[in-house]
């Protein structure tokens, strides 16, 4: 197998990391467990719990204000070839940050690119967008059409 890392976009990376972070852990697991015999790695950051403040704005557009925060786990890891993983998911799910990380760094691996983002990451992104269809479906359903009668003047 080759080992060298790909050349990634910054916006392809996002965007995986995004699908990784957002995944169900159960789901991960199930997904996770079924690409074994995975290559061995070493542990940079074990999976560590802590707080990150989340900023808004007033109206989306407005001044940016501390909203408040939310807990976060980071982890770190690194495959043989010097390719290092990372991932923060929200809460508490050391496992699922550890998984997260593998699969970073093995995105990274043009051996195993092809066959994370079949096995694993397509199927999470695709539950994603389904999970995101039903909520915005049942909030349509909520949806109240407001219209203004005009008056005939006499």
């Amino acid at each position: 197998m080759q080992s060298t890392p790909t050349s990634n976009e910054p916006a392809d990376r996002a965007a995986w990391m995004r699908v990784l972070a957002l995944a169900d852990p159960d789901r991960l697991d199930v997904l996770y467990d079924a690409l074994e015999p995975l290559p061995d790695y070493r542990v940079l950051r074990e999976p560590q719990t802590g707080m990150a403040m989340v900023r808004g704005r007033s109206g989306g557009t407005g001044d940016p204000f501390n909203l408040g925060e939310v807990t976060v786990t980071r982890c770190a890891i690194t495959l043989d070839p010097g390719v290092m993983g990372v991932a923060y998911v929200q809460g508490r799910g050391r496992r699922h940050a550890r998984q997260a990380a593998v699969a970073d760094a093995l995105m990274q691996l043009p051996d195993w690119r092809e066959r994370i983002e079949r096995d694993l990451l397509q199927p999470l992104a695709r539950e994603q967008a389904e999970r995101a269809a039903r909520r915005a479906g049942a909030a349509d359903q909520s949806r109240v059409e407001f219209f203004t009668m005009v008056r005939g003047d006499d």
